[in-house]
């Protein structure tokens, strides 16, 4: 609105000159205004003087004031009902928010950061991080490949390739592109005490044996026999077969013990195969010793079952076999897979082959009065099995 050349005391002047007798066109005459605009004045200041006239001034402008006060405050209740059902934690989440609260609503950046609670300089800020664009791609074709692994064994494969990175960029990175997988949770069952067991002191003196199921493309039921040495987590065996009785165990481990020697004790639960007198006389036959584990407490065997978790996990959960013989091809692949390239957290991010080099290195440089058990390897190989 314009502001008048005249104040409430010069207009109220000209009216009391009107009510003293002077005609209208003098008036507008002298101060140069139209009939209009007089009568205006007329209708809005008649009978009054000069201190009503200074009141009412002040009055309108208070209510000016409170009019501009209550429509800020409906404006801004209106954004934050636009932003109630948004999570706004993180300063780019801010970011969009302030951006939403301008292009709705129309506010002005200050407003809009006000609103929010948010510095401008913030929202003005631009990031310098570099975009890693090889590194996001090869992270892609890891998490590709290897569809169950988490950021962390992703992050020891990028660092054999020769990508000097933190892990918290690689966390960052995998965030971003939504690699996270959804942990498949078993019912936990209610904790009781467990016997321990002897834990190892070197590669090949104590095996873990253990069975899984599956099916084929065609329903047909599907088992398989899992080898463990338990002190490097390496896998000896994986056999594959409808049906696996103790004769058939027994065969296993005989191959396996031509290859690598005889082991001191052998770990199993009470299933039939392990209980039957076949495998009993085996193991009477080679001189080892079969310990069981107590029925109801699969954690006493926890390397096997931990084996059968990934196995199942990485391998059956993520295969469609069509044939007992693609099973097996498929299992053998991922058993090298396993030895060989699979990074494990227990033996410091090295593989079962590498730490049993690596044993064997040590027991080499070893003076034979010495104990290589007692020597430092890795914190994974000298943890007591439960």
């Amino acid at each position: 609105m314009r502001k008048s050349r005249y104040t409430e005391e010069q207009i109220i002047l000209a009216l009391k000159e009107h009510e003293a007798g002077r005609t209208t066109a003098q008036i507008c005459r002298k101060l140069g205004v139209s009939e209009q605009t007089f009568y205006r004045w007329k209708a809005k200041f008649g009978g009054m003087d000069v201190a009503d006239a200074k009141r009412l001034k002040g009055l309108e402008e208070e209510n000016r004031k409170l009019k501009q006060l209550v429509g800020e405050l409906s404006l801004d209740n209106q954004g934050l009902r636009f932003l109630l059902n948004k999570k706004i934690l993180r300063p780019p989440d801010r970011r969009k928010a302030v951006s939403g609260l301008r292009t709705q609503f129309q506010m002005s950046e200050r407003r809009a950061c006000r609103v929010i609670g948010m510095q401008r300089c913030s929202y003005r800020y631009q990031s310098r991080r570099k975009d890693w664009v090889e590194l996001r791609q090869r992270l892609l074709e890891l998490a590709a490949e290897r569809k169950r692994f988490g950021y962390q064994r992703l992050h020891v494969l990028l660092r054999r390739e020769g990508f000097p990175v933190n892990v918290k960029r690689i966390y960052r990175l995998y965030k971003e592109e939504g690699l996270s997988v959804r942990k498949r949770i078993r019912k936990r069952l209610k904790g009781c005490p467990r016997k321990d067991l002897q834990a190892p002191t070197r590669p090949g003196e104590q095996w873990a044996m253990d069975f899984t199921s599956d099916a084929l493309a065609d329903g047909r039921a599907l088992r398989t026999l899992n080898v463990v040495d338990t002190f490097t987590r390496e896998c000896l065996a994986i056999e594959v077969d409808t049906s696996l009785p103790g004769l058939r165990v027994g065969r296993v481990l005989d191959r396996i013990i031509h290859e690598r020697g005889r082991p001191e004790v052998i770990v199993t639960d009470n299933g039939p195969e392990f209980t039957s007198r076949v495998f009993d006389q085996w193991c009477y036959q080679r001189r080892i010793r079969h310990h069981f584990i107590q029925p109801g407490k699969p954690m006493q065997n926890g390397t096997c079952e931990s084996f059968n978790g990934r196995f199942r996990d990485e391998c059956l959960n993520e295969h469609w076999f069509r044939s007992i013989q693609e099973a097996r091809r498929i299992t053998e692949a991922w058993r090298q897979d396993y030895n060989h390239l699979r990074p494990h957290g227990p033996l410091g991010d090295q593989t079962p082959a590498e730490a049993a080099r690596r044993w064997d290195s040590l027991r080499s440089a070893t003076p034979p009065s010495a104990n290589p058990s007692e020597t430092t390897l890795n914190p994974g190989l000298s943890t007591s099995l439960v």
